[in-house]
């Protein structure tokens, strides 16, 4: 292809120009940006961030101008170059962990050390004793030992009791057999295992005297230090191709009567007596699948940004790009209307903007939890099951009941913080029409990047299953009155006590009746599902529909109730304004509304409110919230702080110019415009001239 011509160049989209189109869409809202990003992340973490940024656009090797053309073999070669440059500035310039991850979120893409610098390490931390953590952590953290965490196998993956893999007690030489006895007892889809880690964590069996002791976490070296070659006994590689998350190696690993030391076991919370040969037990059955916790509490975290990506992006070219002429515009009306003005992409674009405040504000509550029962088990730790005994100024259960309550709700908002952030990304894309499809517009290499989080650390409608058992659980204690006083069991105790007068929710008018509903609906749904597995007798089985339905319904109260007491903090009114308040109402309304009107039958059929509320929500009061938030939508997304530079999509960018950059990189930038080639089906030839390298020549 020859070089683009000058009279191309000086071609410009017709106007208006994206540039004042953003500028005065940004006009119409008194909305303050700077403020909500600083009350969303803190000021220390958005200077943090552009610091970070700056150092980072500096280096080559993180160029992104050829993300979107590369294979996989090179995306994955220049992925462990980004990877290896990442950990150097690490050292350089003595970036802490938060600072790490930061660096991360703004390349954006897997890299082949992430399951290393995540599962591994936090695996090694929480579950190692400190011997351990001298033998294991240590060198680890200073990346002489490259990790990744194998639980998943060929035939198992949420069954984590039913994984295939077997660590077998010898005695007679004082260590464990790790062995894989089927082909189904392949670890499989292990990130960091396919080419780069050289020690793994293997979820394996425990068995001892022939005795089953279930799944527990084993230190397993794979690779040769020096050669990198895989170790006897060990087959390991990568599995593959992907649907998206293909800068990873994820991997497979068969293990053949591998012999590891005694000291390999993890055994801060159980473990194997070497003298005795008796089994050391936990506490708490959950301690041992503590990464998994910390994984999930952190999907929940990461959910609300996720989302908020694609939001920005689909609400950004939404201001911009221009369909149609409004049919109740004047007849003398010139030009073509807004697609952001179309109340069709407000409804499907502006519930999914108050659902990533929502999400953000919950995610924040989830990590807070998890980090509170960590505190709960470092300072019970090594005093056995009786003393992990204790109560918090509000919560009066002990600690193992907190581990239970911990546990199910990370999966619950796990299975829906997921679920929500995917399925919207879609809808975001779908909004952008058919420039939605590009690679350019930013939004479908994150997609299906980020979709095996629906998935993976538990199946989302598989994981429903243990926040009904909680749920269930709870209702029982209630009912016995032997129930740990918590959030849950005082919901359900509320609802016994006035199930009878019924609920008489202001879901229209009060924000607190709103949530109260939410919290209705939950406890009839429980107590509904309890009738029909303790009374009637239902199978399991035939109950796994009404405890997705239970989840996800108890799992939304808690996404409502936490955007709700955020909005009641000391925080908000002292750091934002009263227009920016007002405004964040409106998306707490909109989301909760959005919810109640789209599950509207399990709203009126729990008696939570009204045939009429809910009409009055679906035709009057959602419409009007979403008229009021259109003039801020585009500084809410702005206030999530992306830069150009980490969104990397011609349709998101902040200066409007989402035109001329889509053909800018389509014309300049893209490798395949290099080959002539001979288009004629009767020639051999296939290539006339490759002039490829001249594209990637001009990075």
């Amino acid at each position: 292809m020859s070089p683009t011509p000058q009279w191309v160049k000086d071609l410009k989209p017709s106007p208006p120009q994206g540039t004042d189109l953003v500028q005065t869409e940004r006009e119409k809202s008194k909305v303050s940006v700077d403020k909500l990003s600083n009350f969303l992340f803190t000021k220390e973490v958005l200077e943090r961030q552009e610091r970070i940024l700056n150092i980072l656009e500096a280096e080559k090797v993180f160029d992104k101008s050829q993300n979107y053309f590369d294979g996989r073999v090179d995306r994955f070669k220049t992925a462990l170059a980004r990877a290896k440059r990442l950990r150097q500035l690490q050292v350089k310039h003595n970036w802490n962990r938060d600072e790490y991850m930061v660096a991360n979120e703004l390349i954006s893409e897997p890299g082949p050390y992430g399951l290393h610098a995540s599962m591994y390490l936090t695996t090694l931390r929480d579950q190692g004793t400190p011997e351990q953590h001298k033998l294991f952590l240590e060198p680890a953290e200073s990346y002489k030992a490259i990790g990744c965490y194998a639980q998943t196998e060929l035939g198992h993956g949420s069954n984590v009791r039913g994984l295939e893999t077997t660590a077998t007690w010898n005695p007679e030489d004082k260590t464990f057999i790790l062995h894989s006895p089927h082909l189904t007892a392949s670890k499989w889809w292990i990130g960091s295992l396919g080419r780069t880690a050289n020690h793994a964590v293997v979820m394996a069996q425990l068995i001892i005297g022939g005795k089953p002791y279930g799944p527990h976490p084993f230190v397993c070296q794979i690779r040769d230090m020096k050669t990198h070659e895989p170790l006897d006994g060990v087959h390991v590689g990568d599995i593959g191709p992907k649907f998206g998350y293909n800068t990873m190696d994820n991997g497979f690993l068969l293990l053949n009567k591998l012999k590891i030391p005694h000291i390999n076991m993890l055994a801060r919370f159980s473990g194997v007596d070497p003298e005795s040969n008796k089994y050391i037990k936990p506490s708490s059955p959950s301690l041992i699948y503590g990464t998994l916790t910390w994984v999930r509490s952190a999907i929940v975290l990461q959910s609300g940004g996720v989302l908020a990506r694609g939001v920005t992006i689909a609400t950004r070219y939404a201001a911009i790009r221009r369909q149609f002429q409004d049919r109740d515009a004047p007849s003398d009306a010139n030009g073509e209307n807004q697609v952001l003005n179309y109340t069709m992409v407000q409804y499907r674009l502006l519930p999914l903007l108050a659902a990533t405040f929502a999400l953000h504000f919950t995610g924040k509550a989830m990590m807070g939890l998890y980090q509170e029962n960590q505190k709960r088990m470092n300072s019970n730790a090594g005093k056995g099951s009786d003393s992990n005994r204790g109560a918090g100024p509000e919560e009066t259960h002990s600690g193992n009941d907190m581990v239970a309550d911990l546990h199910a709700t990370s999966c619950g908002l796990k299975a829906l913080g997921s679920t929500t952030a995917a399925e919207g990304l879609e809808v975001c894309r779908r909004a952008c029409g058919g420039h939605g499809y590009s690679s350019f517009s930013g939004i479908g290499t994150w997609y299906a990047d980020y979709l095996p989080t629906t998935t993976w650390e538990g199946d989302n409608y598989m994981l429903t299953q243990q926040v009904a058992r909680y749920l269930l659980k709870s209702a029982r204690a209630v009912l016995k009155g032997t129930a740990p006083n918590n959030d849950t069991t005082r919901i359900f105790t509320t609802f016994l006590q006035k199930q009878d007068m019924g609920a008489a929710h202001d879901v229209l008018g009060s924000d607190a009746d709103l949530v109260a509903a939410f919290a209705w609906r939950t406890s009839f749904l429980t107590f509904e599902a309890l009738k029909h597995r303790d009374i009637e007798k239902n199978s399991w089985n035939s109950l796994l529909v009404d405890f997705w339905r239970l989840s996800t319904a108890h799992s939304q109260y808690l996404v409502v109730k936490n955007f709700y007491e955020a909005l009641q903090s000391e925080s908000l009114r002292y750091e934002l304004d009263p227009v920016t308040i007002d405004v964040m109402h409106k998306l707490f309304r909109l989301y909760a509304l959005d919810t109640l009107q789209k599950e509207a039958s399990e709203f009126y059929s729990s008696a939570a409110v009204t045939v009429r509320q809910i009409q009055l929500a679906r035709t009057k009061t959602v419409m009007k919230l979403l008229e009021d938030i259109r003039p801020h939508a585009l500084k809410l997304v702005d206030a999530w702080s992306f830069p150009d530079w980490q969104l990397d999509s011609s349709l998101g960018r902040k200066d409007g110019k989402v035109y001329e950059d889509m053909f800018y990189r389509a014309s300049e930038l893209n490798p395949l415009n290099g080959l002539t080639i001979d288009p004629y089906p009767e020639n051999a030839t296939l290539i006339k001239k490759d002039d490829t390298a001249n594209f990637k020549s001009k990075l």
